[in-house]
């Protein structure tokens, strides 16, 4: 081989991405929470109020207990494609009890693509100022963790859904993803978790950590069509409030 083609060989290689550097995962969004949340989030829920400070983003659903119109979602204007990787510092601050209220992490949230439910769900968001459950989990594709759960049924539980349902009354046995981990004796108010979320392809994995031990809960989602595309929401039932700081979104690297 001539000295100038070898040469121009080796300069390709030492600048081609190798397949284990496409394989890392690149920051693709950050928000710390102590900027105008305005910039990166929109909100679904009239009666929801988010604070902006030094120590992060304070992030309530409405007062009222039982109330639909007292839910609130809020997700990211950007969109998420292929597998990702979400970090967050979560603060419960509610000391609810008495009344079932779930915080749910939403993941790669699109429409279904009719009229009604346009693939963009920023379209239809004027159709969520009351943030019914149903209007989510019958009108999106979209990936569902709960967490930091409360009240006296079924109370304390970390579990996994596929959207949609095909109807109102499939949706607790048609979206689940198994297992459910319950009796979780987790996410207590005041106590700040580091919480490291993973899809990679149909696995989900979620990590809370705390004072030096991490809990992690895991999924296989090979038995749902695949979720590949979306954004990303944070949803309190009525009456919850947390802290959200360091929020971090990485992809794959191309």
């Amino acid at each position: 081989m001539k000295p100038f083609l070898l040469f121009a060989v080796i300069t390709l290689m030492a600048f081609a991405p190798s397949s284990e550097a496409c394989d890392e995962w690149q920051l693709a969004f950050e928000d710390s929470g102590s900027k105008d949340w305005t910039a990166n989030w929109f909100l679904e829920g009239n009666k929801a109020s988010i604070e902006n400070g030094g120590d992060g983003m304070i992030f309530s659903s409405g007062p009222v207990p039982l109330e639909q119109a007292s839910h609130a979602v809020l997700w990211t204007k950007q969109s998420f494609s292929g597998d990702l990787k979400i970090e967050y510092d979560y603060t419960r601050l509610d000391s609810m009890t008495n009344e079932t209220a779930v915080n749910i992490l939403y993941i790669q949230a699109t429409g279904l693509g009719t009229e009604e439910s346009p693939t963009d769900i920023f379209l239809s968001t004027k159709l969520r100022e009351v943030p019914w459950m149903k209007s989510y989990f019958l009108n999106m594709n979209a990936l569902h963790i709960s967490y930091a759960t409360t009240g006296p049924k079924h109370a304390h539980y970390v579990a996994a859904r596929r959207y949609p349902a095909r109807e109102l009354k499939a949706f607790q046995k048609e979206t689940q993803i198994q297992p459910v981990y319950e009796n979780i004796n987790l996410f207590k108010p005041g106590e700040t978790y580091h919480m490291s979320v993973v899809k990679k392809g149909n696995r989900l994995s979620f990590t809370a950590e705390h004072d030096g031990k991490a809990h992690t809960f895991e999924w296989d989602a090979s038995g749902f069509p695949s979720v590949t595309e979306g954004r990303i929401g944070f949803r309190h039932m009525w009456a919850r409030s947390s802290r959200y700081q360091n929020i971090r979104v990485f992809v794959k690297g191309l």
